[in-house]
């Protein structure tokens, strides 16, 4: 069963992703969980947004796109 996180007003990509993933930079996973919500920045109370388990992921797709050349 997916786990599911339920915003807050105000709640924003970064502060989920550190609220619940641990880290901002790993936003980019919240935002391929949840397409349908890509062009939201600020967040209502009450949507539920999809999680992703961040441990069955490889180090490749868990390093933000824009720093894979770096590695």
């Amino acid at each position: 069963m997916p786990s599911t996180y339920t915003t807050s007003q105000g709640d924003a990509w970064d502060s989920i992703a550190r609220a619940v993933l641990g880290s901002e930079h790993l936003l980019h996973l919240l935002l391929d969980a949840n397409p349908a919500h890509r062009s939201t920045l600020i967040f209502s109370a009450g949507v539920v947004l999809q999680i992703p388990d961040v441990s069955a992921v490889n180090a490749e797709t868990v390093t933000p796109p824009w720093r894979r050349d770096e590695i």
